[in-house]
């Protein structure tokens, strides 16, 4: 409840009461003008009018009855003035003119004219009472409320009469005050004496347990409250936000999806909050889900926040194909160097390096960090090594060097070669550099070892050869074997020139 809200209830409700108040004030005069005598009685402080004053009283008090205020006024002012008026005279016309003013809406000169009848001395120690109430109520409908309100409760706790509209007085006074530690055990006695309550008392209940941080309380209340009236979806929201702040966010998104299912959201700003419970709680795919939906609806904007803000949660449940055509779409319409990158990433985790490397190569040139980028164009184009046909010792180096594999090699070297030194990611590139060529190093290792142990088991057979050749008449070497002949008879054969 706003406190401009509060103040124009007690507003209209001091007016309310006070006119009951002034009614009774203004018709004293008539009362005691029956026994208005040409003399004082005999008692040093009579309770009546002399004949002189009385009748300038009655015209005042005629004026009121004919609602004419303003002329009232001039008449108490003229009895004011006459000399030796009693005590009681006094506190009549005082409480006259007060009632005058206030129907006037002067609220100031009625206060004064209120003290003025009280500290007269003419009236009964319950007409005292009631005046000082009348008071009370008169700063508080005048917007001193403090004052007001400490004034009514000094009346109470003296032994006053706790009528239900004074605890209302009371309440909505010191709210208005802002003094809610003050309100509210007037409140929470007007909330257990209304009978039948209605929303307005647990409206003041819950604003002023809110504003004091009594959670518990506050919790009850709404509680109560969306028994009542379960549509109003401004007490689930506020329940929502009342089970997270108080640390039970899993509690709170439980709130928040039962009211996102049943279709009480509507607003972007609600849906967004769906979305954004979903993803904090590690499912992107279903926040994803949802975001897309209502996108396509028309309830959450197509802007680049949102798009940008789908296509990381695809990108987050590993859904990169559909992250793709959404990343596009914002790349395109923002222009951001940051998106084209993201764009390259997902085109990376879906293998399509020629696509990535074109996304890549924009966001450089829009700015994004080249060192990143690179790196990744490279990472891509190695993994490509990872698909295609190995190398074997079978191969002649020729063969070798026009490869696929190979020549993805290269262009992953020459990729990792665009890394800037100054990059976070020169140290890595370089390594990575070394890693690739030891690759291709320890194949033609290996395969020249490979041909060594062949050579050398072949000379084996052709010594083997030579020495059955006195046997069997004729030299027998295995056809594996034949390539090596040559370089074993230079190295081992003695040739007899004749």
């Amino acid at each position: 409840m706003a406190n401009l809200s509060l103040k124009n209830i007690v507003t209209a409700k001091a007016k309310t009461l006070l006119s009951a108040s002034f009614l009774a004030v203004s018709t004293i005069g008539a009362v005691n003008m029956a026994v208005i005598s040409p003399v004082y009685a005999q008692d040093p402080e009579p309770r009546q009018f002399s004949a002189k004053t009385g009748e300038i009283v009655l015209e005042a008090q005629n004026f009121m009855t004919a609602e004419q205020y303003s002329a009232a006024l001039g008449k108490l002012s003229e009895a004011l003035a006459l000399p030796e008026l009693n005590s009681y005279e006094k506190a009549i016309i005082y409480q006259m003119q007060g009632a005058s003013y206030y129907e006037l809406d002067q609220y100031g000169p009625a206060i004064n004219a209120f003290e003025n009848a009280v500290n007269s001395g003419g009236l009964l120690p319950n007409e005292v009472d009631s005046t000082k109430v009348q008071i009370a109520q008169l700063l508080i409908g005048n917007g001193q409320f403090a004052e007001g309100a400490q004034r009514l409760e000094n009346y109470l706790n003296s032994g006053g009469q706790e009528k239900p509209q004074y605890v209302e007085f009371l309440t909505q006074a010191w709210v208005q005050a802002e003094n809610y530690s003050r309100a509210l055990p007037w409140a929470e006695k007007w909330f257990r004496n209304a009978s039948p309550k209605e929303r307005k008392h647990f409206d003041l209940m819950n604003f002023l347990y809110n504003n004091l941080g009594q959670t518990g309380k506050q919790a009850d209340i709404v509680k109560q409250m969306i028994n009542r009236w379960p549509e109003d979806k401004a007490l689930w929201d506020a329940w929502a936000s009342m089970l997270a702040n108080g640390g039970r966010e899993q509690e709170a998104f439980e709130v928040t999806k039962m009211l996102y299912l049943g279709g009480a959201l509507n607003s972007e700003s609600d849906l967004l909050k769906v979305v954004q419970y979903y993803s904090f709680y590690e499912m992107p795919y279903q926040a994803a889900q949802i975001l897309e939906r209502e996108m396509n609806a028309g309830r959450i904007s197509r802007s680049t926040v949102q798009l940008k803000q789908l296509s990381n949660l695809f990108r987050q449940a590993r859904e990169y194909k559909r992250a793709i055509p959404i990343l596009e779409q914002a790349a395109k319409s923002s222009g951001e160097a940051k998106l084209y990158a993201d764009l390259g990433e997902a085109l990376y985790n879906e293998g399509d390096c020629s696509k990535s490397e074109t996304a890549f190569k924009e966001a450089i040139n829009r700015g994004y960090d080249a060192g990143k980028s690179w790196s990744l164009i490279a990472n891509c184009r190695y993994e490509k090594t990872q698909q295609q046909a190995r190398l074997n010792c079978g191969m002649t180096d020729a063969q070798m060097n026009e490869a696929p594999i190979t020549r993805s090699r290269l262009s992953a070297i020459e990729a990792f070669k665009n890394v800037p030194s100054s990059s976070r990611q020169s140290g890595d590139a370089k390594k990575w550099i070394k890693f690739v060529n030891a690759e291709r190093d320890a194949i033609n290792r290996r395969c020249e070892f490979e041909r060594s142990v062949e050579k050398e088991l072949c000379f084996q057979k052709i010594k083997g050869a030579y020495a059955e050749e006195v046997f069997v008449g004729k030299l027998i070497i295995p056809e594996e074997c034949a390539v090596f002949k040559e370089e074993y008879d230079t190295k081992f054969r003695i040739v007899t020139v004749e």
